[in-house]
Parts: structure tokens; C-alpha cells; sequence
């Protein structure tokens, strides 16, 4: 929100945990948040700007910045540029390491236990998977456990490292929120626990599947409450079930002081199958969390103290397809399936029949032309982010 319409509305007392000075909202604001489309050159240098002032190493910065740009082109603004302020918030908390020095703790030809010290999720990340795309170019499969880190951003950056290099990659990750109230219990004990799977097809772009176990992952209630729009019914209910609609009360429930409550499993209801998602984001979450020996986050959460790390795990596996198949085949088998689900009859025909990645790569195209859309109340946040970080602030 620009300074002058703050002065103009009475002020909400929200102020989410993950957020840092969360830009005033109106109580009688009507109609969505005003966004303008920035370049993406722009967006990506003032986000590298913002973590070399934080301490963050030129390789570790540019890696950062390229992937949280690299989201928000995709159409995830729930994990691009919009984090910075949260992750402002864990510096000051002194939870993350701007100048990490990566440790193997375990290695194998086939495997690697990576502690990240305490570093900021997406370099870790991006050097894991990189590590078991090698690993599994030699023998066929790697896969690294990353233990001792942070928020990554979004997980599909990493499937897809995979699949740019011939490979299928699958990543999960433990999650610092507490943000899923399994199916039958009334208050939240798991988080987004987010999953995600690339693989490289040869006509076809590659099948990128990356997806929360929640019905919607947190950060994405975070964007309407930015935009200040209401929410989908069934994203967050109150600790009686009830669905929340206000994106500022249900931020509360994700983010303030509210012991009920919050996001549903994949599915929404018990009817509709949301153990499904309360069974996937358990196996995430030991994948992620458990396998490493990362933290999980309702017991680290009764006596994390400042300065304690959040000690978040990620899980990277590569398969190289020419350990099962001659060069070329998986590929070619991969297309016909693409191929296939593309032709499939329409329900709509004017909507086109997608698989996964298709709207990704479709917003990407459209926003390299016109550039990625930021509302007034994040480049509000982002001001203060620059300016507390002593850096020129470059989307005005």
C-alpha cells in the first residue's frame, strides 16, 4: 500500500509471525489491491541486491535471486520476491547463516547427507540437487538429504533442475509453519509440506508436477491477503471446521496468535478424500524431515528460543532414464503420453486439455513480455525491506 492511501484508512492490528511490518490494511477496503507488471531483470537485481546487503555470498545470491525470480515468472508469487520480508524476519531472529559453508556428513556413490548450516533453503537446495543429478548421471540414482536449512522457496525449482539435465527429479521438504489441521482433529499440527516431480520428455516441455499437500499452500493466502481479496471457501477453517473466507482472519489463523485452525489437508474434507492429503503430507514430511534428522516443527516449536536454528531437511532424488532405458526411449514414451492426455476430449472446448507445467510455462512466456505483477502493498513491504537493509529500492 503507498504511504499516502495508508494515511487514509484506519489501521488493522495484524501482524503475522511470518511477516516484518506487514503494510497497513483498511478494515473498509472494497475491491482488490492496485498491481503493476515490473521488468523482470528489475525484479531479479533488486532481489539480489536485498541479500548481498543481508551478507549473502555473489555465487549464493545470484543462485537465490535466479530462483525466486525464476517463481514468480511462473505464476508462484506465493514464493518469489514476496518472501523477503519473511525471510528479513528470520535474519533479525537470527535463524538463518548468510554465509554458510555446506558440510557432507554421510556420501556413498549414490547418496549424501548435506548439513547446510543453517543456510537459507535455495542455495542448499539448488547444490543438492545438482549432487544427485551427478550422482545419478554415474550410477543411475542419487539422492541427497539436506539437513540444518531453511525455506527454499518453491520445490519445483528443484525437481526441474533435474529434468534440464535428462533426469526425473523428485523433491519434498520439511516446512517451518504449522499449518494443516489433519483430517478429525481441529487444530494444526503439520505444514504445507509441499511435493514436486519433473521429467524430461523430447517434443514436449517436461512433465512438472509441484504442489502442496494442503489444499492451498500457505503463501498463496498470503498473496489475497495482499491483494486484499477474499479467499476460496474450504482453503481455512476455524478450529470448529467452519470455512473462513476473510484473508485477513484466516492470516490470523495461519500466522498470529490462534491455537485452532488453519489449512486443510489436499482433499478439504473427510468426503472428498483430505486423508489422502494428511497421508501424503506425513510422508513428505519423513522424507524431508525425519529421514535427515531436520526438526519437526510442533515439538521444535515448544522450545525454539532466538537465534535457534530452524533446522528444516529436504529430500532430492534423481533417476537417470538411460539406467532403465536405451537413450532416447523414456523420452519418446513420455511425449506419446503428453501427447495422449493433450488429445483427450474436452469438457470445455474452449479449454484445452493441460498436464503439469503447462500453466507454468504459459505464464512464464507472458511475463517475460510484460513483466511480473506486484500489488501496492508488497512493493510497500519491499521499500522497507531495502531501506532497513541499507540498498537502493528499484521498483518505484
Amino acid at each position: 500500500m503507498r504511504d499516502d492511501a495508508a494515511d487514509a484508512c484506519k489501521v488493522r492490528d495484524l501482524t503475522p509471525k511470518a511477516m516484518t511490518r506487514p503494510a497497513p490494511v483498511c478494515d473498509h477496503l472494497t475491491g482488490a489491491n492496485v498491481s503493476k507488471a515490473y521488468p523482470v531483470d528489475i525484479v531479479r537485481t533488486q532481489t539480489r541486491a536485498i541479500l548481498l546487503a543481508w551478507g549473502m555470498s555473489e555465487e549464493h545470491a545470484a543462485i537465490t535471486a535466479d530462483l525466486m525470480t525464476e517463481t514468480d515468472l511462473r505464476g508462484v508469487d506465493s514464493h518469489g520476491i514476496s518472501m523477503l520480508p519473511g525471510y528479513e524476519k528470520q535474519r533479525e531472529l537470527r535463524q538463518v547463516n548468510m554465509r554458510p559453508v555446506f558440510k557432507t556428513k554421510r556420501e556413498t556413490p549414490t547418496m549424501a547427507l548435506i548439513d547446510a548450516d543453517a543456510s537459507i533453503g535455495h542455495p542448499a537446495a539448488h547444490y543438492g540437487m545438482n549432487l544427485a543429478v551427478e550422482k545419478a548421471l554415474k550410477t543411475g540414482v542419487g539422492v541427497v538429504s539436506v539437513v540444518n536449512s531453511n525455506h527454499f522457496g518453491a520445490a519445483g525449482c528443484y525437481s526441474k533442475i533435474a529434468s534440464e539435465r535428462g533426469c526425473i527429479g523428485m523433491v519434498t521438504s520439511a516446512t517451518r509453519g504449522v499449518m494443516m489441521v489433519p483430517t478429525f482433529a481441529s487444530e494444526a499440527i503439520l505444514g504445507t509440506n509441499p511435493f514436486a516431480f519433473a521429467a524430461p520428455a523430447k517434443r514436449n516441455p517436461s512433465f512438472e508436477l509441484d504442489m502442496a499437500t494442503t489444499t492451498v499452500a500457505a503463501n498463496k493466502v498470503k498473496v489475497y491477503w495482499l491483494n486484499r481479496k477474499p479467499i476460496p471457501s474450504g482453503w481455512v477453517v476455524d478450529g470448529n471446521g467452519r470455512t473462513v473466507t476473510d484473508s485477513a482472519q484466516a492470516m490470523d489463523y495461519l500466522y498470529g496468535n490462534s491455537k485452532q485452525g488453519g489449512i486443510t489437508p489436499l482433499g478439504g474434507t473427510r468426503d472428498l478424500g483430505s486423508h489422502k492429503g494428511y497421508g501424503l503430507a506425513t510422508m513428505v514430511h519423513i522424507l524431508g524431515g525425519v529421514l535427515s534428522g531436520a526438526s519437526f516443527s510442533p515439538i521444535r516449536n515448544r522450545t525454539q528460543k532466538v537465534g535457534d536454528p530452524n533446522n528444516l531437511g529436504h529430500f532430492l532424488l534423481a533417476i537417470d532414464p538411460k539406467a532403465f532405458r536405451d537413450e532416447g526411449e523414456f523420452e519418446d514414451d513420455l511425449d506419446q503420453v503428453i501427447d495422449v492426455l493433450h488429445g483427450a476430449k474436452r469438457a470445455d472446448p474452449q479449454q484445452p486439455v493441460l498436464v503439469a507445467g503447462d500453466p507454468e510455462n504459459a505464464t512464464r512466456a507472458e511475463r517475460m513480455r510484460s513483466g511480473i505483477p506486484l500489488p501496492d502493498d508488497l512493493i510497500g513491504l519491499l521499500r522497507g525491506v531495502a531501506a532497513r537493509a541499507n540498498t537502493r529500492f528499484l521498483l518505484d
